[in-house]
């Protein structure tokens, strides 16, 4: 296989997107420093390695699921949804993707598997959720709905950084638990809106997300107050005590959050008018996790 092959596979896990990852992970990372001061930096690199291979794992398999039943050559591509467009471009490149896909996923496998040899069975159950995920998310999950809507965040916050948080040490997880659970309704809501482009493209291919089932303006609606849930946790989170009140720094994104829901609410129907409200969704949801890190390593 070429170089320029490697490179297209590359693109195919949609390399600008994992990003949310080291976000998602910075707050569980800097609750475990908080607690206990220095971590040790190999383990803090293969659990960002794992991360990272499921994150890319998850995106190759939707690429290689999506070109394979056909739904990549009608979806309304956008920046921020329908796919990388790889496969469509390089047919010949499917299998190697789903390749990828499965490599990707037993690296995260194999770095579990070292953690939970030191940490013990309840590490061992979030693993294997997390992998379902993972492999069922788009064969299967997209088809439910409700598992549709809660998986992304499921993954990314209390999963993801609850396993990042006992594999390093921690010791007390309620404010590591009160972040991810923000992290969820982001998470959440950054596949909500990119669903929303490709509705008519999604319900033809047999998926039923939540906008299929109840319409872009009822989903709006939904976005709006998991909008409204994360910070409103952040800001209990806070006042409980539980969380530093230099976390509050993650605030700073409101402003933004506003302007984005009440663009979805008056445009949700017009996917053109719905971009700068998705490129600001993508922002908050990354940069909303980040500054809370940063409020608890400045506690």
């Amino acid at each position: 296989m070429s170089k320029t092959q490697y490179l297209h596979i590359f693109a195919a896990s949609r390399p600008r997107f994992l990003i949310l990852t080291p976000c998602c992970l910075l707050p569980a990372v800097a609750c475990v420093v908080a607690e206990r001061g220095p971590i040790n930096n190999l383990n803090l690199i293969l659990i960002f390695i794992a991360a990272l291979a499921a994150h890319v794992s998850v995106n190759l398999f939707n690429e290689w699921e999506d070109f394979t039943s056909g739904l990549d050559l009608h979806t309304q591509r956008t920046p921020f949804s329908g796919g990388s467009g790889t496969l469509p471009a390089y047919p010949e490149l499917a299998d190697a993707v789903r390749l990828a896909a499965i490599s990707s996923l037993l690296i995260t496998v194999a770095i579990g598997l070292i953690f939970v040899g030191a940490e013990g069975w309840y590490l061992a159950m979030i693993g294997l959720i997390g992998v379902g995920l993972v492999y069922f998310y788009t064969n299967k999950i997209t088809h439910h709905p409700w598992l549709c809507l809660f998986a992304p965040g499921l993954a990314f916050g209390p999963l993801m950084m609850g396993g990042a948080y006992i594999a390093l040490g921690g010791q007390n997880g309620l404010g590591v638990f009160v972040v991810s659970l923000m992290v969820f309704f982001l998470v959440n809501n950054l596949l909500l809106l990119n669903q929303f482009p490709d509705l008519e493209a999604d319900k033809r291919f047999g998926r039923i997300h939540l906008p299929i089932l109840i319409g872009r303006q009822n989903a709006a609606w939904f976005f709006v107050i998991f909008l409204a849930a994360a910070y409103l946790i952040l800001f209990t989170g806070v006042w409980l005590k539980v969380l530093s009140v230099y976390s509050l720094l993650g605030g700073l994104t409101v402003l933004m959050a506003v302007y984005v829901a009440n663009t979805v609410i008056q445009h949700a129907e017009n996917v053109e008018l719905l971009k700068p409200a998705m490129a600001l969704n993508v922002a908050i949801t990354l940069a909303t996790p980040v500054l809370v890190a940063v409020g608890i390593y400045l506690a």
